[in-house]
């Protein structure tokens, strides 16, 4: 829709340019929304291509067979084609947030075809080396081995899908915003699991394998060489227990040492590809010194070498949905980067703005400006309300606590709403001379709001345009205290009386704005955050404004922006994670009937959690609503190993194998599917994982980085705790 009614405008302003004199040009090109969400999609459909490419090249090493890999692959066109149409039959737009559900999805979307033809093509090769006379057919075979990864397959999308239900708690922007991303991924993910319990199983018996017993089909290399030295490794960790398991904890320990110290912020920073600049000076300054002071700002802003070209706004007209007065100035400035980073720019932007005197500066983007202003009405992240009665004594305070607060590492952009006196007049009527002469209080009212505001009493037609026709005094009545004085009330009697019988009209000062909420006075002081986290920006403001500013009794200070709504998105996801976890457990223990070992496939979340954790030391170093949402999927997709591991050893153990045996051979058995489940997942999340930078990946990034680092750790060391601890709890039953 924004992309179609861009179109629109520029075709019309390409009509409009067609009518106006040569000297005069309108310019589309300082900032147009549909670029970014151009870019933004171009950027994820790309991450969803390469990603398709990953999932390609580990299906072929693993399976080193085109038949096998095509099969597993007709999932991924049939579940995104699936998902696109339910997106259009739910009213849902193809946007940023659902194709990178999509892309965040598309190593999972074949993880169940995975599973199905990788123990399909293993019993046909067990079927083939049998004699001729004791084979079973395809038919059979195939059956059979869809038959008993069938469960497995089904409750570990269920349990996916309840891994990502706490996204859907979310409320405000952020669910917004979020939402159609889990409607994407759930939506894809229910069409790969339908396509590989019906349609996989079909092609396998199709295409895989005859009865003749030519062309054995040898398995990969790859997977040899891998369940070598896997099974290498299995028997040294089953006896060397208390060191794997020691070593392990260790891990988990240092990981939340690690989490407990990264930053927290909201949402991460956009790259939308232009600044929106606010540049504020004194209330009641002239237009003409405003517009010099944007002039030299526009100077200092074209002087930076990613920056080609600049628009400003100086004032609102007082209709506008955010009219301002002629002392506020909005600048865009689109850039493209070049040779620095978007932070050094920006560094030089403010370097530079700040050689401004008299101005407060705010930086910010397009989009992300209209979402502080949202949250805290402020245009930053940050807003500090100080609360109280006496707007003089609340801007000292203010001013006080920005001059406490300016030295704190990462702060920007530190500003303190602009609040001064005016000189007004004030007009207090005198009651009992009201009623001696007979003027009511309706009708003193009307008198000063007609002369001094004015009224519009008709239109005026003229050239075929319409014209308010507005009664009021002359101008240099309205300026003037005394002519005030002098203006002739009508009386009741008929005769007319000058103003200053019936109220006394005095000079005064008085502010410039008032600004309220929840009905109490309030001044904003406003803050960005530069090389820093929001959240341990926010705590040590906190910590200086307690030990440095002394608020009377009356007056006190409240927090806003985006890490208020952090906050509560923080325990939101909390609370819901739970529930999610408990019913994770649920889903689990239907399947195995024993609480111990649904117990041992949970033990998939800490070891997610080290690898997560990790992932955003390394890269970001914070934790954002998208990450926290990644640990939380990450949880759902971390099971399914387990599950897989836990179902073929009781299904050995059923079968009369030994324990120890059982383990070893249960864990080379599904070695192949949980690595190559967990290298697609993994490695289609590549893209969007290291290109956040990019406009469209930055709310998917840390979610992708996450599910990668967490897939890593929790399957490499699923790998060898699951056999450990099963071995453990059933060493009794040798």
């Amino acid at each position: 829709m924004n992309i179609e009614l861009t179109e629109k405008l520029i075709a019309a302003l390409d009509d409009v340019q067609k009518n106006l004199p040569p000297d005069v040009k309108i310019s589309t090109d300082i900032f147009r929304q549909s670029r970014f969400i151009d870019s933004s999609i171009d950027n994820v459909k790309s991450s969803l291509y390469e990603g398709a490419i990953f999932v390609i090249i580990v299906l072929f090493l693993f399976l080193a067979n085109v038949r096998t890999t095509l099969i597993s692959l007709v999932t991924l066109p049939l579940a995104l084609v699936v998902a696109i149409l339910a997106l259009h039959y739910m009213g849902l737009s193809i946007n940023t947030m659902s194709l990178g559900g999509m892309a965040i999805a598309i190593g999972s979307l074949v993880d169940d075809a995975i599973v199905d033809v990788e123990n399909v093509w293993k019993r046909l090769r067990e079927n083939r080396l049998l004699p001729e006379g004791e084979r079973r057919s395809i038919k059979d075979v195939v059956f059979e081995a869809s038959k008993e990864v069938r469960m497995p397959i089904l409750n570990s999308t269920l349990i996916i899908v309840v891994s990502f239900v706490p996204l859907f708690f979310l409320s405000g922007m952020e669910g917004r915003m979020l939402v159609p991303l889990g409607i994407a991924f759930i939506v894809a993910l229910f069409a790969s699991t339908f396509v590989a319990l019906t349609l996989t199983p079909v092609l396998c018996s199709y295409l895989l394998g005859n009865n003749k017993g030519e062309g054995l089909p040898k398995e990969a290399f790859v997977a040899v060489w891998m369940k070598k030295q896997y099974q290498r490794a299995l028997l040294w960790a089953l006896n060397h227990k208390v060191v794997v398991m020691g070593s392990t904890f260790a891990l988990l320990v240092v990981a939340l040492v690690c989490f407990f110290q990264l930053g927290r912020s909201f949402l991460p920073s956009f790259n939308e590809g232009s600044l929106t600049i606010n540049i504020t000076s004194m209330p009641g300054v002239s237009l003409e010194e405003s517009n010099k002071l944007g002039r030299r700002a526009e100077e200092l802003l074209l002087s930076i070498p990613e920056i080609q070209t600049v628009a400003r706004k100086t004032g609102r007209a007082e209709l506008d949905e955010h009219s301002r007065g002629v002392n506020g100035s909005e600048i865009e400035a689109p850039y493209e980067l070049k040779d620095r980073s978007k932070d050094e720019m920006m560094q030089e932007v403010r370097d530079k703005l700040n050689t401004l005197s008299g101005a407060n500066i705010e930086l910010g983007q397009p989009i992300s400006h209209r979402i502080d202003a949202m949250l805290s009405g402020t245009k930053a992240s940050i807003a500090i309300k100080l609360f109280g009665d006496d707007l003089n004594h609340m801007y000292l305070y203010a001013n006080r606590i920005k001059t406490a607060i300016s030295g704190i590492e990462g702060i920007a952009d530190l500003n303190v709403e602009q609040q001064i006196e005016r000189p007004q007049l004030q007009i207090v009527p005198k009651r009992e001379m009201m009623a001696k002469y007979g003027v009511t209080m309706p009708e003193f009212g009307e008198f000063v709001a007609v002369n001094l505001a004015g009224a519009t009493v008709s239109q005026v037609y003229e050239q075929g345009k319409v014209f308010n026709l507005i009664v009021r005094a002359k101008d240099n009545v309205r300026d003037e205290m005394d002519k005030v004085n002098d203006l002739m009330i009508d009386t009741e009697s008929g005769e007319r009386i000058p103003l200053s019988y019936v109220a006394d009209v005095v000079s005064s000062m008085g502010p410039n704005s008032v600004s309220r909420e929840n009905v109490k006075r309030k001044i904003v002081i406003s803050a960005n955050t530069s090389g820093r986290d929001l959240r341990g920006v926010v705590n040590d403001i906190r910590e200086r404004i307690d030990a440095e500013v002394k608020l009377p009794e009356g007056y006190h200070v409240e927090f806003g922006g985006q890490f208020e709504s952090e906050e509560a998105a923080s325990r939101t996801l909390l609370l819901a994670s739970l529930m999610s976890i408990v019913v994770i457990f649920l889903l689990i223990y239907t399947e195995f009937k024993n609480a111990a070992q649904s117990g041992v496939i949970l033990l998939n979340l800490p070891l997610a959690l080290i690898g997560g954790v990790f992932a955003l030391m390394l890269t970001t170093g914070e934790v954002s609503i998208p990450a926290i949402i990644g640990f939380i999927s990450l949880f759902g997709i971390a099971t399914r190993n387990g599950m897989l591991l836990i179902s073929r050893y009781n299904k050995l153990r059923a079968e009369g194998m030994p324990l120890e045996e059982s383990i070893v051979h249960g864990s080379l058995d599904r070695l192949n599917p949980i690595l190559m489940t967990a290298l697609s997942s993994a490695l289609a999340l590549i893209p969007l994982a290291f290109r956040g930078d990019l406009p469209g990946n930055e709310i998917q990034s840390p979610m992708a980085k996450v599910i990668l680092g967490g897939l890593l750790t929790s399957t490499f060391l699923n790998a060898f705790i699951v056999p450990i601890v099963y071995e453990w709890m059933n060493r009794k039953k040798k």
